[in-house]
């Protein structure tokens, strides 16, 4: 009897630790799934982040061109207020809120905005690859550069734009911290280019080039 008995004790014990040997390898495997969808989606967001960052960019180059092509043709001055989707300007916290002036499109009249999906400027890549680009895009908005008070009006006190005299070569070029060193005196001003990049989850990068347009 008492042999017996020493048996079935045996046999309950086992199967007590397997029974929590399978609790603690379920909670083992709970605990690598969660860590691996973390990991997951930290690496998305990444990855989205970085893409927003490059349309972000994006922007600031066509930007560029756009200023290069307008100013050679059309004099630059500032109008009212942009007409912004998603590149608020409080997102440039060294703007004064009260006193935006964005640069004008002489073709309107108005302040220029521009936007775009990257798959709209970006060609030559698979439809796979034009879709994913369809879910980025760029805006961006141009002012004489800020003064230290964040202030874009030109009819603000200190004025604005931002000139100086360079040594500079003849015609117009634009460029970021560059140096002009041909025969000649020009008149150089300063404009800064804000833009954002939007992403997945709406993600949103903003961005700001300060350009030197010299005539």
């Amino acid at each position: 009897m008492k042999i017996k008995k020493y048996k079935k004790s045996e046999g309950g014990f086992a199967i007590a630790l397997a029974l929590l040997l399978l609790l603690v390898m379920s909670l083992m495997g709970a605990t690598l799934v969660m860590v691996a969808s973390s990991d997951h989606k930290q690496n998305t967001l990444l990855d989205s982040n970085q893409q927003a960052f490059y349309a972000a960019e994006t922007g600031i180059t066509i930007a560029k061109k756009w200023i290069v092509e307008t100013s050679s043709t059309k004099t630059l001055s500032p109008g009212g207020s942009p007409a912004i989707s998603f590149c608020k300007t409080n997102f440039f916290p060294n703007l004064d809120q009260g006193s935006i002036k964005a640069i004008n499109n002489p073709a309107t009249n108005q302040a220029h905005v521009s936007r775009n999906t990257l798959n709209s400027v970006i060609s030559g890549t698979s439809t796979d690859e034009q879709k994913r680009l369809a879910k980025y895009s760029y805006e961006f908005f141009i002012t004489y550069t800020p003064d230290s008070n964040g202030n874009t009006d030109p009819n603000g006190n200190p004025l604005v734009p931002r000139t100086k005299q360079v040594t500079g070569t003849m015609g117009s070029s634009v460029a970021e911290s560059t140096s002009y060193k041909t025969g000649g005196t020009s008149m150089a001003t300063y404009y800064t280019i804000f833009s954002c990049g939007k992403g997945e989850n709406d993600t949103i990068v903003s961005l700001e080039a300060v350009i030197i347009l010299i005539q």
